[in-house]
């Protein structure tokens, strides 16, 4: 069977973000690279947040509209501080995340918190940070990068599973509370992802279900999806991008699926 390959995205929308300043975590690898590079294209200034200070920074130094800022989102109380001054973000994208595979009864509880305080409690604050810049300019974006996990249960995941549901729950009450304002909030939901985070899933897989890492993508993280091959980071910070348009102001408290038909069983 020929494995399908990823089309070329065309930018078919106009997608003008000139003016706009947008803040996104995690995004010194994977998909809050790929998101940090599509909305410096369209000409937003572009916060780039991360826990590791090289990979932002590279960045920074191939995309000019690109502002690094070291921030370990782990530690609420400094968030505020860390993020001083970007504040006045229209456009948030929450996609800084990770993950533990472990059995329940094995699950680290000290690991399940910082999971839930990273993925839920970080961007809770800085969506309480940035609504009153939109509230105030009647716009603004807010994007959660929650995953079909968000979604769909898998075992082994349950710190991941439990943190991208309530995502999805923070999103919707987001939505709801910002229309009055012309804020719209939705969750983008992919299945895997070609990242870091992926890549070093592989052998804590292979470990759990007893098989080897070279079975683990085809048995395990492909076998729900009908499109068998992995998303590219590229494909999901196209369609981050289309949700920041004013074109898609009426789309909001959803999740858009990017799952190669994983949630249509």
């Amino acid at each position: 069977m020929t494995t399908p390959q990823p089309a070329t995205p065309h930018h078919v929308v106009s997608l003008d973000l000139r003016g706009r300043t947008a803040l996104v975590t995690g995004a010194g690898s994977g998909i809050g690279r790929a998101v940090a590079v599509r909305l410096a294209e369209a000409g937003a200034r572009v916060i780039a947040v991360d826990r590791d200070k090289e990979p932002i920074e590279a960045l920074a130094v191939a995309e000019p509209a690109v502002v690094p800022v070291v921030a370990d989102l782990s530690d609420l109380d400094a968030i505020e501080e860390r993020l001083a001054g970007y504040l006045d973000a229209d456009v948030l994208v929450n996609n800084a995340g990770l993950q533990h595979v472990a059995a329940l009864e094995e699950f680290p509880p000290e690991r399940f918190g910082y999971i839930h305080t990273v993925m839920v409690q970080a961007p809770f604050r800085l969506v309480r940070a940035v609504l009153p810049h939109m509230y105030a300019g009647n716009w603004g974006r807010i994007v959660n990068i929650s995953s079909v996990h968000g979604l769909r249960a898998s075992p082994f995941k349950a710190a991941y599973v439990s943190a991208k549901h309530a995502l999805e729950g923070l999103s919707k009450t987001v939505a709801l509370e910002g229309a009055p304002h012309g804020v719209t909030a939705n969750c983008i939901s992919p299945a895997y992802v070609r990242t870091p985070l992926v890549e070093g899933q592989i052998a804590d897989q292979a470990r759990t279900h007893g098989i080897p890492e070279s079975e683990v993508v085809e048995k395990i993280m492909l076998t729900s999806a009908a499109i068998k091959r992995l998303i590219e980071p590229a494909e999901v910070a196209e369609l981050v991008a289309y949700l920041c348009t004013d074109v898609a102001g009426f789309i909001t408290g959803t999740s858009l699926s990017i799952d190669g038909g994983w949630t249509a069983h």
